[in-house]
């Protein structure tokens, strides 16, 4: 992942972000969030002008972004979505929604089920996705830790002697 990150810092034009941009990676897509200076408005409108400005950066950039991801996809093997975090809004625009098969038994059906039928999903796909968020919002710590804790497997087994 570093050298996915690397390249997009030496691949993305300098004035497009304040800072490099936050780059993250799973199997299928790589997803490239910068940050871009906020608005300078009354706070009761920032969120809006905000909105606003990561429309801007959206559609003024849309060619060039477009050229980079194909690049990218060229050589990575894996789509990429872009985004940007201006003062309290962050916004991604198209990326993945990848389906994903898991086999349940009974009591999980009838969680997402349950759900289902209070309206707080329309299908047992939306519920399991909602589920994974609340867990993300509720566990967001402690799944920090278990990727943390990834990062430093998979340094050791770089470090360690080749077969």
């Amino acid at each position: 992942m570093d050298d996915i990150s690397a390249w997009f810092a030496g691949r993305l034009p300098g004035e497009w972000f304040e800072t490099a941009p936050e780059v993250t990676v799973d199997r299928e897509e790589i997803v490239v969030v910068g940050t871009v200076p906020a608005p300078d408005v009354e706070a009761e409108v920032l969120e809006q002008a905000a909105a606003g400005r990561a429309e801007r950066f959206r559609e003024e950039t849309r060619a060039a972004r477009m050229r980079i991801a194909d690049e990218a996809e060229a050589r990575f093997g894996r789509k990429v979505a872009w985004g940007v975090r201006c003062g309290p809004v962050t916004t991604l625009f198209t990326n993945l929604a990848v389906p994903v098969m898991t086999r349940l038994r009974q009591p999980e059906r009838r969680l997402l089920d349950t759900l289902v039928e209070a309206g707080v999903a329309r299908s047992r796909s939306e519920a399991l996705a909602w589920s994974v968020r609340l867990v993300a919002q509720h566990q967001g710590d402690w799944v920090q830790q278990l990727r943390d804790s990834l990062e430093a497997v998979r340094a050791a087994r770089a470090a360690g002697p080749r077969p």
